[in-house]
């Protein structure tokens, strides 16, 4: 079993900043891949931002530039800094770690950002 547990979400004026963090405890190793997911209403859910265990990233296109991802593998933690936040930014971030065919959720966090 591996648990993620997300934390960061909250309400932003266009052109601010969050934070979100996640930590993974469990059945988990550093080998685990982790990413950043979101979901707004009525579309599917799509990857934002993920990092492999060797660190390298890669982005969505409509965040590049402004999410930068990052991860500690000796704290089994994955961040995601948000910049210059838009409100098509608004949307439930999902937490993800996957090795192989298995892949483990967290259970969301809001974020939204008015106009």
């Amino acid at each position: 079993q591996v648990q993620l547990v997300e934390l960061g979400g909250g309400l932003v004026q266009a052109g601010g900043s969050l934070r979100l963090s996640c930590t993974a405890s469990g059945s988990i190793s550093s080998f685990y891949a982790m990413g950043w997911y979101r979901q707004a209403p009525g579309k599917q859910r799509e990857l934002v931002a993920g990092v492999t265990s060797g660190g390298s990233t890669n982005y969505a296109d409509s965040v590049k530039g402004r999410f930068t991802i990052s991860r500690d593998n000796a704290k089994m933690t994955v961040d995601l800094q948000m910049n210059s936040l838009k409100p098509e930014d608004t949307a439930v971030y999902y937490c993800a770690a996957s090795w192989g065919e298995d892949v483990y959720w967290g259970q969301g966090t809001q974020v939204t950002v008015s106009s």
